[in-house]
């Protein structure tokens, strides 16, 4: 098991690595969105604020799915994925539910590479 300064190191260094690759520093949600975009596969363009919620909830999903809690479902007419809960996710404060969305976020790009 992952300490908590292990992972903190770990956190910051993706951060960097998104940093160096578009110029700014990304927090949870920038890093959702991001995964969002890489999960539809339709490239970067503009999306609208309901679009940018439904990439931000894709990625969720996708990377819950890394510990069983969504499965995919398939995607719809215009390629957009569509998902199901699978189990029910463990009841847990902000704080652990941030570590939880931190870790998965972790997990994906480490899958990545």
């Amino acid at each position: 098991m992952e300490n908590e300064e292990d992972f903190d190191v770990r956190w910051a260094a993706l951060r960097q690595d998104i940093k160096q690759r578009f110029g700014k520093k990304p927090d949870l949600n920038a890093l959702l969105f991001l995964i969002g975009v890489q999960e539809l596969g339709q490239g970067v363009r503009e999306f609208t604020k309901e679009q940018k919620q439904d990439l931000m909830h894709i990625a969720t999903c996708k990377i819950l799915s890394l510990s069983g809690y969504y499965e995919l479902e398939g995607a719809d007419q215009d390629g957009w994925p569509h998902w199901k809960a699978v189990k029910a996710l463990p009841f847990c404060n902000l704080k652990e539910q941030e570590r939880m969305m931190r870790w998965h976020v972790l997990e994906y790009f480490d899958q990545m590479n």
